[in-house]
């Protein structure tokens, strides 16, 4: 019965929600349900207000109003539950350039209090391919080795739900190939991800549900087998005009 409860409840439950700064709305009356063990990946143009989104749902930003629950648990008042559950990708990688890619991991596994960070940690870095280079400094590191110590570091505590927000920025090709073969590596229906970019063609890769949000609203939402992917490109563009009123 626990069991059942536990499943009915959404990975990620957005109602209502606005996120206002000064006189910018960054976020007008968003509604997204998220399953467990999905991949939704949200699209939009620069100033959508993904990153906005990303933001409340990691308990980085406070909303101005209405709701949103990660695993049943509201990110205004239950904070802390809600980031024992999330790990955070984005392009700033959250990592100290000054310390080695495993003294970051410790630091983090501190954090979360977990008993066995240190074997928890080797095992990440020897499955994202940084084993040999785990005693060297982060500042040593390319851009690409450090993205994929951030995503080390996102999943060390084992969370329920990934927020990638643009994680591809300023990744080359090689990059951008190894941190894919990464996130596919994810998609094991038990963690739930929500990924945002404005790349349509690495965001589609990934994703079991695609949605696309312009100037604070969500303007589109499908299921990934529902889309036509080659001519998902003049609908992403569609809803972006009309949203301008274009």
């Amino acid at each position: 019965m626990l069991a059942e409860m536990h499943r009915a409840v959404a990975a990620v439950e957005v109602k209502n929600l606005w996120k206002v700064y000064g006189h910018v709305e960054a976020l007008k009356g968003v509604d997204l349900t998220v399953a467990e063990g999905s991949f939704l990946t949200i699209f939009g143009p620069n100033g959508a207000g993904k990153t906005t989104l990303m933001k409340v749902l990691a308990t980085l930003a406070r909303p101005t109003d209405g709701s949103a629950l990660v695993g049943g648990h509201d990110v205004t008042r239950e904070a802390g539950a809600v980031r024992k559950r999330v790990g955070v990708i984005s392009h700033n990688t959250y990592l100290y350039p000054q310390l080695t890619a495993m003294e970051n991991l410790a630091f983090y596994g501190r954090m979360y209090g977990l008993k066995r960070a240190r074997e928890r940690s080797t095992q990440l870095l020897e499955q994202l391919g940084l084993a040999t280079r785990m005693h060297d400094r982060v500042a040593t590191f390319s851009r690409g080795m450090q993205q994929r110590l951030s995503v080390a570091r996102a999943l060390l505590h084992e969370p329920e739900l990934l927020l990638l927000d643009e994680p591809y920025t300023g990744l080359d090709q090689h990059a951008s190939r190894i941190l894919a073969g990464v996130l596919e590596g994810l998609r094991d229906g038990q963690r739930t991800v929500v990924m945002t970019t404005h790349n349509l063609q690495e965001g589609l890769e990934s994703c079991d549900r695609v949605a696309i949000l312009v100037r604070g609203k969500m303007v589109f939402e499908e299921a990934a087998a529902e889309v036509d992917r080659s001519g998902f490109q003049a609908t992403y563009f569609a809803c972006v005009e009309r949203a301008w009123g274009r």
